[in-house]
């Protein structure tokens, strides 16, 4: 991943110039035919102040500016976008709800949008809208942003995680294949550190690679923070498993793992230190387009997450909301960007741009040219479908985000893994968190 300092931009019409694959007057030929029989239209004078995750991959950056700039093109609606580091997001989000001012539109995270239930601009309209064109919202997705049957904001798209290895390193390991399944996986991760090309995965406060690998871990054993109903549940037999082989999955980790934020095994991997670890796409991207790279981008593949003892797919990825804040002047020309941009014929391209960084949620791009562009990307195209919301079978609501956002299960590991705690001792104190947060 690339660099995660604050950036701020006023997008005009000549970032629309400057936009890679969607450069050329047909974008805003086609805005502005839009704009003329889109059901929202932008107030007159609409000035849009959002606030997105920073970007990994440049070319889904630029692709992106084209979209605003060709909806500002059409609508004459103003929008000031800037980005912050993933973990930034949610705070300086929390700080607008709380303030009522700052910010009218944020793209955010997880399920950012269920934190504020009471502050945000209900979306039904735009997602039946775009549901209805588009074939559907993939479940995972479409659960995580509704509360009730209120869709409290759109899942423009998910950041696919998925094993990023070193075919090399694995063969030399023994496996032809990437195995698919977790004693598999364990055994695979022990003859890569004996050959000295360990695997690694993050145990520090990665909002993105570390929820999602030790969620995997925990769903994978059929351990879950809540049921159905709610109730904590994390203090189980099946909770114990889950940390003992996270634990011995740790023993064969390159060191450091435990200070790792989201860029750490980028960084490691790129520099030749790290042969297998969860990622988005952005590795491979960045080794293909560096010459210096070019063996190291060859030796590199993807893989579906292993899958555990419970039998079937249970992964945790990175969803990406847009919600509005129900204090906005503007809550047409809102509601028509991102319905704008959802749209065929900038969304598909967009989605090319990101270079398989970002995946639909909505059915009908299944079969969007940048799966097939590049055999190595085919993987992160089934992460909308294959994502249970981030509380795992409990409701996907203010609370679980609340979870992920204090890092309770990354922590509850990160002590276990590194021997601050016992795995009892770990346990308990994740239960007594969950159990305050989901009392309150």
């Amino acid at each position: 991943m690339h660099d995660l300092t604050r950036r701020s931009l006023l997008l005009g019409g000549t970032a629309l110039a400057a936009a890679g694959t969607l450069t050329g007057p047909a974008l805003l030929d086609f805005a502005k035919a839009w704009a003329q029989t889109a059901p929202w239209k932008a107030e007159p004078g609409a000035k849009l102040t959002l606030m997105r995750w920073k970007r990994f991959v440049p070319a889904e950056d630029d692709a992106f500016n084209a979209i605003v700039a060709a909806f500002k093109g059409a609508t004459g609606a103003e929008m000031s976008v800037f980005s912050e580091s993933f973990e930034d997001v949610q705070p300086k989000a929390s700080v607008a709800a709380n303030t009522g001012s700052g910010l009218d539109m944020v793209w955010g995270l997880h399920a950012l949008p269920q934190l504020f239930p009471t502050k945000v601009l209900k979306m039904n309209d735009v997602a039946d809208y775009l549901g209805k064109k588009y074939g559907g919202w993939a479940d995972g997705p479409a659960t995580t942003c509704k509360h009730g049957d209120d869709w409290l904001g759109i899942p423009i798209a998910t950041v696919g995680g998925y094993m990023t290895y070193r075919k090399s390193a694995v063969e030399k390991a023994g496996f032809k294949e990437f195995p698919k399944d977790f004693p598999g996986f364990l055994e695979m991760c022990k003859a890569l550190k004996k050959n000295n090309t360990p695997a690694g995965f993050a145990l520090g406060h990665a909002t993105g690679d570390a929820n999602s690998w030790l969620h995997w871990v925990l769903w994978g054993h059929g351990a879950y923070t809540v049921d159905k109903n709610d109730k904590v549940i994390i203090n189980s037999p099946e909770t114990m498993k889950a940390l003992d082989y996270a634990k011995a999955l740790s023993e064969t980790f390159i060191p450091g793992v435990a200070s790792w934020n989201d860029s750490s095994n980028n960084k490691a991997f790129l520099a030749g230190d790290l042969y297998c670890s969860s990622n988005g796409i952005s590795i491979y991207v960045a080794a293909k387009d560096d010459p210096a790279k070019k063996d190291l981008a060859e030796d590199t593949y993807h893989a579906l997450w292993p899958v555990g003892p419970v039998g079937k797919p249970a992964e945790m990825q990175l969803l990406t909301p847009m919600l509005t804040f129900n204090f906005t002047k503007y809550p047409n020309a809102a509601k028509a960007f991102i319905a704008f941009m959802l749209e065929k014929e900038q969304y598909d391209k967009w989605l090319t741009g990101a270079r398989g960084y970002l995946t639909e949620t909505l059915n009908a791009y299944d079969d969007s040219p940048i799966w097939t562009a590049d055999p190595k990307n085919q993987v992160f195209s089934q992460a909308s479908k294959r994502m249970l919301p981030i509380s795992g079978i409990g409701t996907p609501g203010e609370k679980a985000e609340a979870a992920i956002a204090d890092f309770i299960v990354v922590d509850m590991f990160a002590n276990y893994c590194t021997g601050a705690k016992d795995a009892k001792a770990a346990m308990t104190e994740a239960e007594r968190q969950l159990k305050r947060i989901y009392r309150a």
